[in-house]
């Protein structure tokens, strides 16, 4: 399977599969049929495929797309590496041969996010903010106080959860609560939504197998004009 001609008609009839091996990694942060993830997961699959028959990358189609960038960069990621375990012994030339297109569609995916971002960069401190959450060993969950979804996270919950952050972002919170334990979850975000006192429990999450994992949590408000946030620092039992 070395000719990426023969590796993109290969792509094409394993599709189904390549797509059940990828929410088997993802779990409950896999994209839902018909969102608009799963659009832009299936232009990626044509752009992919049109590149390796051509020998040579158009401009994808991204028009009328609305995504969060990281969100989807990490499913993208996911399918590749979905379709190169699909292809057992031939895994390297999958991935080679994807390698390129991944990274010319993520290209042009951020460029037209931030087109459409209001101007101004991020400010420095912001910045000095991420920097030091991604390098914290616990637990890290920002959760939209009214939505339940998951706004940021760091590469330690991604490791407990076995997801890759980013594929965490805009998925439901109780996705990775087992359900005997989302009612304790749920009055302690009540609790911070009417108070900015940090909280303290002890829970459980649950990581994409669904294995439930106890953990001590501290949860605190954050809120700005336009969200409420819960903040939750969580560490194994």
């Amino acid at each position: 399977m070395a000719e990426t001609s023969e590796i993109a008609s290969w792509l094409i009839a394993r599709r189904l599969q390549i797509e059940h091996v990828m929410d088997s990694r993802l779990g409950p942060a896999a994209p839902a049929p018909g969102a608009t993830e799963s659009e832009v997961l299936r232009r990626f699959r044509s752009f992919a495929a049109s590149s390796l028959r051509r020998g040579a990358s158009e401009e994808p189609a991204l028009d009328g797309l609305r995504v969060n960038e990281r969100r989807v960069s990490a499913l993208l990621a996911a399918w590749c590496e979905a379709a190169a375990e699909v292809a057992g012994p031939h895994a390297g030339s999958v991935r080679e041969a994807l390698h390129p297109t991944l990274l010319n569609f993520r290209n042009a995916l951020r460029v037209t996010s931030t087109g459409r971002r209001k101007s101004g960069a991020p400010r420095a401190s912001r910045r000095a903010v991420v920097a030091a959450i991604d390098r914290v060993s616990d637990v890290f969950l920002a959760i939209d106080a009214d939505s339940g979804r998951i706004v940021d996270a760091n590469p330690a919950a991604g490791a407990l959860l076995g997801v890759a952050r980013d594929a965490l972002i805009d998925v439901a919170a109780a996705s990775f609560i087992p359900t005997e334990a989302q009612s304790d979850w749920w009055t302690e975000f009540d609790a911070i939504a009417e108070g900015a006192e940090t909280r303290r429990f002890t829970a459980k999450l649950a990581d994409k197998g669904g294995t439930p994992i106890p953990v001590d949590c501290t949860v605190t408000r954050f809120a700005t004009r336009s969200r409420k946030l819960a903040l939750v620092i969580a560490r194994p039992a």
